[in-house]
């Protein structure tokens, strides 16, 4: 355990936030990697100043697991931290402090704390490991990293995605898109009502149908029990707009989200709203009131994880985890879709809990990170066999 923490200390230190590079990170995880012999391959990132990095332990093989976590944080910047974030603290209390401890660098700290033994073991099945950048931001590293790996390396292991689960197995995630909506209206003196066309009051018609699409969706029996917000869900979460009290707004900008279950599709849902965008805008057009509604996507939508082709990742996480695991959904977007969109059994199962994810002091529990270490090697010696 003091190796994985030590390990977490190094990552810790190291600001990832995703406005960052994570090269500095990655290049020290080539370096501990090239100490027991593990090569190691940067996939770049368009830009240039970021890199997924993918690895192999063990035998060139078929079956073994891809243990996969992303290196970037969020930020930290108006958080209220009782310390540096980026300097992992013992809290005296069981608990490590820093940003980034439990999302999701403690996950990485536990794996590359079992590399050591890992390299020396007479394994029969690789054990790869994939870091990926940008997952904070939409999970945008991650495709090309998937790509790399299922092309180059292999098309049979099993993929955990190590995402604060406390250490109980995850089998479905929704779905996740951010847009954002742009309305045009016509600028005019607010007695004069009649001339012109407030952007704010159509916008507010825009944000009350995203909210009964919610509630309609939850009317027409589309509700999955296994989430604990058991439907797709539809946000917004900023909006800006007007100049003066006693101007018609002549624009206004909203930001929102759809979450949408495994089941559902985000082009489906979308395509309701963009419906009545259409409906609204010639019934205003109509009245003679101009109104322009454009919207854009601000990520490409992360696929949701279904409760499908997952038998023997399950398996082999719930062979060497404590009998009382269960199946878990869990609302919010990782990777994970991402890798059985390429065809890899999936599931996500880490250290630490979501309720401590992207929170002042964020922090992980000791604890958790010695199930994860006791998970990480019951797992191996389970690769030391054959598939």
């Amino acid at each position: 355990m003091s190796d994985a923490i030590a390990l977490l200390e190094k990552l810790i230190a190291f600001d990832t936030i995703s406005s960052e590079s994570n090269l500095a990170l990655i290049e020290y995880v080539e370096g501990y990697l090239a100490e027991y012999g593990v090569s190691a391959e940067r996939v770049m990132s368009p830009c240039g100043t970021k890199a997924n990095l993918i690895a192999r332990v063990g035998p060139d093989a078929p079956g073994g697991v891809m243990l996969s976590g992303h290196t970037d944080v969020v930020p930290v910047a108006g958080q209220p931290w009782s310390s540096d974030p980026f300097t992992l603290r013992d809290g005296g209390d069981g608990r490590l402090y820093g940003r980034g401890s439990c999302d999701m660098k403690g996950f990485i700290a536990c794996v590359l704390a079992m590399v050591p033994n890992w390299s020396k073991a007479s394994l029969q099945q690789p054990i790869y490991l994939g870091f990926s950048y940008d997952e904070e931001i939409g999970c945008v590293g991650a495709p090309s990293l998937i790509k790399r790996f299922y092309e180059h390396y292999s098309t049979t292991a099993h993929v955990i995605v190590g995402e604060p689960t406390s250490m109980q197995p995850v089998v479905a995630q929704k779905g996740a898109t951010n847009l954002r909506t742009t309305v045009m209206g016509q600028e005019a003196h607010s007695s004069q009502v009649n001339q012109g066309t407030s952007a704010i009051h159509v916008a507010a018609r825009l944000v009350t149908f995203i909210e009964d699409t919610m509630a309609a969706l939850v009317e027409e029996g589309r509700v999955d029990e296994a989430f604990n917000v058991p439907h797709t869900s539809l946000h917004v979460g900023k909006i800006k707009g007007g100049t003066a009290i006693n101007i018609m707004a002549r624009e206004c900008q909203f930001e929102w989200e759809i979450r949408h279950l495994p089941t559902d599709t985000f082009d489906e849902i979308y395509a309701r709203f963009e419906a009545f965008c259409a409906t609204l805008t010639a019934e205003l057009q109509a009245k003679g009131k101009y109104v322009e509604i454009t919207t854009e996507p601000l990520n490409v939508t992360v696929p949701g994880l279904a409760d499908r082709d997952n038998d023997r990742v399950l398996r082999l996480a719930k062979d060497h985890l404590p009998a009382e695991c269960c199946d878990h959904a869990v609302a919010y977007a990782t990777e994970a879709g991402q890798f059985q969109g390429q065809g890899l059994q999936t599931i996500i199962l880490g250290p630490g809990s979501i309720a401590q994810a992207h929170q002042p002091d964020e922090y992980i529990d000791i604890a958790q990170l010695e199930e994860c270490e006791s998970f990480l090697t019951k797992m191996g010696k389970a690769l030391e066999q054959p598939a």
